[in-house]
């Protein structure tokens, strides 16, 4: 499997959505999953296998994209359309590729899982970040 092909202009917060704004530490586009860097209070791409143990700390989705310096709507709860194709039932992950959103399959030995939500169609997430905090 692959992680998730996501339209960037596809990716539409429901009216549940939880959200904030803060500035990028990078390039980022709508639908990559972020993380706060308590530093600088800017988001940066999450990664599951990073060294850095922040940078596997999912803080949320962007809703649009920036460069970096830039503002970024981050979804922090509630459900969420994201712009790719899933399966109804089906709990999605915080990838290895920077930004990425995976399947379980995708997950691998050395990797910190983190389920992001679980896909309630085959477009919208129940967006619910829960990380498991140790290595596979």
């Amino acid at each position: 499997m692959a992680d998730l092909t996501i339209t960037a202009a596809s990716v539409v917060a429901s009216g549940n959505s939880v959200q904030r704004t803060k500035l990028a530490n990078a390039a980022i586009t709508a639908g990559q999953v972020v993380y706060l860097d308590s530093a600088t209070d800017k988001v940066g791409l999450a990664d599951n296998n990073s060294a850095t143990a922040a940078i596997r700390t999912v803080f949320g989705i962007a809703l649009n994209g920036g460069a970096a310096n830039q503002p970024i709507v981050v979804h922090i709860g509630g459900s969420l359309t994201i712009g790719a194709t899933m399966t109804a039932g089906v709990a999605y992950y915080l990838s290895d590729t920077p930004g990425g959103i995976c399947p379980v399959a995708d997950l691998a030995s050395g990797e910190y899982p983190t389920v992001l939500g679980i896909a309630t169609s085959t477009t919208a997430l129940a967006f619910d970040p829960q990380a498991a905090g140790v290595a596979l």
